[in-house]
């Protein structure tokens, strides 16, 4: 099975936020280029960003740490949408779910009105 090339959409809306839409591996060879693209964007003056993944089959530890990258370099918080359940469990465990905004899991609602 052979790497899928990382695809990467931006939509640039109003008051300086980008959605970016990735299709394909967020892996070592694709993650600078996700650095770069944000990177990009922070120079044109966006500083709000959301990720949608729900097209992103493999995230490996260069794609978390690319993640972390892009979260770091703004001042505010990056938001991540289509999180497949591999990954949501990948980021739960490396503590990034707590670091990064995230959609509730399937659960969570129930957890926070019992809380």
């Amino acid at each position: 099975m052979s790497a899928q090339l990382l695809v990467i959409e931006v939509d640039r809306h109003d008051a300086g936020q980008a959605e970016l839409r990735l299709t394909g591996d967020l892996d070592f060879d694709s993650a600078p280029e996700l650095i770069d693209v944000v990177a990009a964007l922070r120079r044109d003056g966006y500083q709000q960003f959301v990720l949608d993944l729900s097209g992103v089959g493999l995230c490996d530890s260069s794609g978390l740490s690319a993640l972390v990258v892009a979260y770091r370099g703004g001042s505010a918080p990056l938001r991540l949408t289509g999180v497949n359940p591999t990954l949501r469990q990948l980021l739960d465990r490396t503590g990034l779910a707590e670091l990064l905004e995230l959609p509730l899991a399937a659960g969570d609602d129930d957890v926070q009105a019992a809380g």
